[in-house]
């Protein structure tokens, strides 16, 4: 082992241990619902592929054919399925939307590629300590709050953001040459560390093949296909900024039961395919080795046991800023999801966490 590696080793053995309460469930449920399936993953990444490769397809026809304005609301329209790319990457990095590992790997890399996102050392790096530590910093670090959210924000980088053009290929030169600035990248990608090494490839790969996509573009003078792939993050995110806003902000941090700490809300079928069922958020964490499309089936389970849950993302939001607006005036302030009043508080009530399955 190097020593890199000891490194990390030595820090998680003093990370906390969090005895994570989740809502027990009778066993051949919790096999039933932890089944992968190619043909139910494949439905999922191919309908969401020919998805995007629809809307790419008739913007592509729209700019040689239509006006202008057509051409535009079609882009629009395409940037906004194309944002949802990282929850694609996200889920299929947890390793549970197909049953047959190549085609997790494969579908990964074809839509992290074209989404700008870095996939190498992904599940044994600050994912995981997302779910193992959730909200308890120092060792969950990527969702730290308290957090803020504002229209102006939604405006700014939702529907046209012109550093999206050139903010992912900053990243990516920055991984490339081997720099890792912030202390938590430094603490995750160690010097001399395979998954900082695999990383640095990885970013390498992509830039090098949205070089050719641009090169070709030039050449042959089709100036709209660079828009309809490598430059998608500069319009069109509003959607899925409202989506995955959602998720942990207002709520509770340094609590060891993910329902006070993450959120669920129900939405129409439209938005949560898009969304990859990660609106069952709480089950999501609760359940992390549960296949996204097995999520309304866990919700459906467990709803007795979880805090009452909005439908539609206006009623999500309106809950949302109602709690940003007492935290405005008091930073203290962190909102304590209501529990059904048949459920005891899992921190008082001497259940038994449930144990996640390997």
């Amino acid at each position: 082992m190097n020593n890199s590696s000891c490194l990390l080793k030595e820090t998680d053995s003093q990370s906390q241990v969090i005895s994570w309460y989740r809502t027990p469930l009778d066993p051949k449920f919790m096999k039933a619902i932890h089944q992968r399936s190619d043909w139910r993953g494949a439905f999922q990444a191919f309908s969401y592929l020919g998805l995007l490769i629809s809307t790419g397809s008739l913007t592509f026809y729209a700019s040689g054919h239509w006006p202008l304005g057509v051409t535009l609301l079609l882009l629009f329209l395409h940037g906004t399925v194309c944002a949802f790319r990282g929850n694609a990457v996200h889920e299929l990095e947890h390793g549970t939307v197909f049953k047959t590992k190549f085609l997790n790997a494969f579908f990964t890399r074809l839509f992290a590629f074209f989404g700008w996102h870095n996939v190498d050392g992904f599940n044994s790096m600050s994912h995981t300590r997302h779910h193992r530590y959730t909200l308890h910093p120092p060792d969950d670090l990527e969702v730290v709050l308290p957090s803020k959210f504002a229209l102006s924000h939604l405006l700014r980088a939702g529907i046209l953001f012109p550093r999206g053009f050139y903010e992912p290929i900053k990243a990516a030169i920055s991984y490339a040459c081997d720099r890792f600035e912030s202390k938590w990248e430094t603490f995750l990608y160690p010097e001399g560390s395979e998954q900082r090494k695999s990383r640095v490839k990885w970013a390498r790969t992509m830039l090098a093949g949205h070089a050719l996509i641009i090169g070709l573009s030039i050449y042959f003078h089709l100036w709209i296909v660079p828009l309809l792939t490598t430059f998608t993050h500069a319009y069109g995110g509003w959607l899925s900024k409202l989506c995955n806003n959602t998720q942990h902000i207002g709520l509770q941090d340094n609590v060891p039961d993910f329902r006070f700490c993450c959120r669920t809300f129900t939405v129409n079928p439209v938005v949560q395919f898009l969304y990859w069922h990660m609106n069952f958020h709480t089950e999501h964490h609760m359940y992390a080795a549960v296949p996204c499309y097995n999520l309304g089936r866990l919700h459906a389970a467990i709803r007795h046991d979880l805090p009452p849950c909005p439908h539609g993302l206006v009623a999500t939001w309106k809950e949302i800023f109602s709690i940003l607006k007492i935290q405005e005036a008091n930073p203290e302030y962190q909102h304590i999801a209501r529990l059904p009043e048949t459920v005891n508080v899992s921190l008082v009530s001497g259940i038994n966490p449930a144990p996640e399955p390997s």
